[in-house]
C-alpha cells in the first residue's frame, strides 16, 4: 500500500509538471490517469474503464445544466443585457462619487444570474462599462480592478458553473449548492460596495463626481432592465421555490434570453449562431477536463491515497478548524496560479475525504455544502489574485493600455474584503446554511 501511495504522490508531482509546463490540463489528467491506473491494475482493466467511462460520464443528465447556462450566459452577453444592467445601475447611481464603480458591482451581480461564469461577466462588463468609466475619468486602474473583481460576482452569484462542477464531482445537491451561495454572494456584493465607498473617500480623485442624469433617462434606463431582472428571477426564483429543477431552470432561461433578444431586437441570427459556437468549444474544454479528472480520480482511487491520507490527519488529532484553515489557505495559494476549474477538480479528490471526515458539529450533508461554498469563495479571489488572477487577465486584454500591476493595485482593497468575508463564513457556518434549512 505504501508503494501505491508513493506512485500517487509522483503521479500529482508529474500533473503539476505538466500544467507547469503550460500542457492542457484536461488531456495532462487523462495521460498521467491512465499511466497510473495502468501501473496498477494493469492494461485489460484500464481499457474496459476507458471503454465505457466516457460515455457514461457524458451521458450524465446533470451534466446538460453546464451547456445551458453557458448558452444563457452567451445569448445575454450578445444581447445586450449586460449592458442594460449597466445603464440602469449608472443612471441610478452613477453621479455619487465612486458611483459608476459601484454600479458595475450592482450590474455584475444582477448579470451573474443569469450567466454563471466569472470570465464571461468580466468580458462583458467589459466592453459595457469600461468605455463610460473612461469617459467621466475614473482613475484607469481603480476602473479595471473593479471590474476584475465584479466579474468574480459571476460564480458567487448563483447559478454557478463552478458549484455545478462541484456538486457533481461531490456528489451533492446542486439546487441546495445554489440556495447555499445566495447570501454569502450577497455579502461580497455589500463589501465590494463598501470597498468603492471607503477607498474613494480616501482618495477623491480616483472616481470623479458628474451631473446626475434626467428623470426621463432614468426612467428609460430602468425600463430596459425590467427583461434580464425578469429573467434573473424566474432562473434564480425557480430553483429556490422548486419550481425548476437546476436543468429546467437552465434551460427556460435560454429560452426566456432567446425571446428577450429576439423581441428587443438585439439578438440577430449570426449573434445567435456565435454565441451556440462559443458554447460548444467552452463546453468540450469543460467536459475534456471532466473526463481527465475522472480517469485521474479513479487512479487515486486505486492508490487509496485521498482515504490513507485523511486517515493519518485525523489519527493525528488535529484541530479540525486547523485542518479547514490549512486546506483553504492552499486553495488560495494554487487558485493564485491556476485555472479554477482545473484547480477544484485536480484537489477535490483529496480534500473532500479529509473535510468528510472532521467533526464540525454537523451532518455529512451540512459540512459537505458549507465546504462548497468556502471553496467557491477561495475560487473568487484566486480569479483576481496575482500572479495569475484569470480575470485581471481578460480586462487586461480590453484595456491594453493600462498596465496590468494597477489592475492589481486596483484589486487589493476588494481582496482584503474577500479575505474578511472568508474568515466570516469559516466562523459562522450558519450564513451559508440557512437558507438551504429553510427552503428545503
Amino acid at each position: 500500500m505504501a508503494d501505491e501511495f508513493l506512485i500517487a504522490a509522483i503521479g500529482f508531482a508529474v500533473l503539476l509538471g505538466l500544467i507547469a509546463l503550460r500542457a492542457p490540463i484536461g488531456i495532462a489528467m487523462i495521460i498521467v490517469g491512465a499511466i497510473g491506473y495502468h501501473h496498477i491494475v494493469g492494461m485489460a482493466p484500464l481499457m474496459n474503464y476507458l471503454k465505457t467511462t466516457p460515455w457514461h460520464l457524458f451521458a450524465n443528465y446533470t451534466l446538460s445544466v453546464i451547456p445551458l447556462f453557458i448558452l444563457m450566459g452567451s445569448l445575454a452577453e450578445r444581447g445586450g443585457l449586460a449592458r442594460d444592467l449597466f445603464a440602469a445601475a449608472n443612471a441610478l447611481v452613477g453621479h455619487r462619487r465612486g458611483g459608476m464603480a459601484m454600479g458595475v458591482i450592482c450590474a455584475c451581480a444582477a448579470f451573474g444570474a443569469v450567466c454563471g461564469s466569472s470570465v464571461a461577466t468580466t468580458a462583458t462588463m467589459g466592453r459595457a462599462a469600461l468605455p463610460e468609466l473612461r469617459r467621466y475619468g475614473y482613475e484607469p486602474g481603480f476602473s479595471t480592478g473593479t471590474i476584475a473583481v465584479g466579474g468574480t460576482l459571476g460564480v458567487l452569484i448563483p447559478p454557478s458553473v463552478i458549484l455545478v462542477v462541484y456538486g457533481i464531482s461531490a456528489e451533492q445537491n446542486i439546487a441546495k449548492l445554489f440556495m447555499a451561495a445566495l447570501i454569502p454572494g450577497l455579502i461580497a456584493v455589500c463589501f465590494y460596495l463598501i470597498a468603492i465607498a471607503i477607498v474613494v473617500r480616501r482618495n477623491p480623485a480616483l472616481a470623479p463626481v458628474h451631473a446626475p442624469m434626467s428623470g426621463a433617462e432614468k426612467r428609460a434606463a430602468i425600463r430596459a432592465v425590467v427583461p434580464v431582472l425578469t429573467i434573473a428571477v424566474i432562473v434564480v426564483g425557480g430553483i429556490y421555490g422548486g419550481i425548476f429543477t437546476p436543468t429546467e431552470s437552465a434551460s427556460v432561461g435560454v429560452i426566456a434570453t432567446l425571446a428577450a433578444g429576439l423581441l428587443r431586437r438585439t439578438l440577430p441570427p449570426r449573434e445567435i449562431i456565435a454565441a451556440i459556437k462559443a458554447t460548444a468549444e467552452t463546453t468540450a474544454m469543460i467536459f475534456v477536463i471532466l473526463l481527465g479528472a475522472e480517469i485521474f480520480n479513479a487512479f487515486l482511487a486505486l492508490s487509496q491515497a485521498p482515504e490513507l491520507l485523511a486517515q493519518w490527519i485525523v489519527d493525528q488529532n488535529f484541530p479540525p478548524y486547523g485542518i479547514l484553515i490549512a486546506l483553504l489557505a492552499a486553495y488560495i495559494v494554487l487558485g493564485a496560479v491556476m485555472d479554477e476549474l482545473a484547480m477544484i477538480l485536480l484537489t477535490l479528490p483529496i480534500f473532500f475525504p479529509i473535510v468528510s471526515a472532521l467533526d464540525f458539529g454537523m451532518d455529512s450533508e451540512a459540512v459537505a455544502l458549507w465546504f462548497g461554498i468556502l471553496v467557491l469563495i477561495v475560487v473568487g479571489i484566486g480569479l483576481t489574485a496575482p500572479p495569475i488572477g484569470l480575470n485581471v487577465f481578460v480586462i487586461s486584454s480590453l484595456a491594453k493600455d493600462v498596465p496590468i500591476a494597477r489592475t492589481y493595485r486596483g484589486v487589493l482593497p476588494f481582496l482584503a474584503t474577500d479575505l474578511v468575508r472568508l474568515a466570516i463564513c469559516v466562523a459562522f457556518p450558519s450564513l451559508s446554511l440557512w437558507l438551504v434549512s429553510v427552503l428545503s
